[in-house]
């Protein structure tokens, strides 16, 4: 009987045990599923010591840096009124060749000059004879706009890249040149005109003065 009593109370705690803890074990297995990170979510990487400075660095380094492109690209007076006489667009050169020129809008007075193989990027610089200069000195490219035409050029290879190149402005100039073709500097000047003699007057009698008499006939 002892035996068995025993037995009966050793059964009744475990079931006690198994009832007391089997909410607290379903539990677990749910708390630890919130606490887990979901799969696949991103994790926010934090900032090392002292990285938002570097940035913040980088960010003024950057503006100090725009800014002295900026002052370097800067023009004078007198070459910001020579781009404005820069003729824009799509001008039509010999061999069918083409070279386009845009203003720069972050820049003003540069160019952007554009055609088959090559792209400059292009400021004027002043001249003595009166021609427009375009230059992008890394390259050596040259842009000369006259009245009546334009041509580009490499200083540096020793190359004309396009010529003979017009806009509307320069073709009907070249027109009216055609028409009326100023005179040349080799032409021979006409040969002046010999003054006419002034006119004798009829009342004028030109006498031929007499020869002297001889010794003898004075004496006689």
């Amino acid at each position: 009987m002892k035996t068995n009593y025993i037995t009966a109370c050793t059964a009744f705690a475990v079931t006690l045990f198994f009832v007391a803890v089997a909410p607290v074990m379903a539990q677990a297995p749910a708390d630890a599923a919130k606490a887990a990170p979901k799969a696949g979510a991103k994790k926010t990487p934090t900032a090392a010591p002292g990285s938002s400075s570097r940035v913040q660095l980088k960010s003024q380094a950057k503006n100090v840096a725009a800014g002295i492109e900026a002052a370097d690209a800067a023009l004078t007076p007198v070459e910001m009124a020579l781009a404005e006489r820069v003729y824009v667009g799509k001008l039509p050169c010999e061999l069918g060749a083409a070279v386009t020129l845009t203003p720069d809008p972050k820049f003003p007075g540069y160019f952007a000059v554009q055609g088959k193989n090559f792209n400059y990027r292009m400021f004027p610089v002043p001249t003595t004879t009166g021609t427009i200069r375009l230059e992008d000195r890394k390259s050596g490219a040259v842009w000369l706009q006259m009245g009546n035409k334009s041509m580009l050029m490499n200083q540096k290879l020793g190359t004309r890249l396009a010529d003979e190149c017009t806009s509307p402005e320069q073709m009907a100039l070249a027109e009216a040149i055609k028409l009326n073709p100023p005179a040349s500097v080799l032409d021979a000047p006409k040969a002046a005109a010999s003054a006419p003699l002034p006119a004798v007057p009829d009342a004028v009698i030109l006498v031929r003065p007499a020869a002297p008499a001889s010794a003898a006939s004075v004496a006689k």
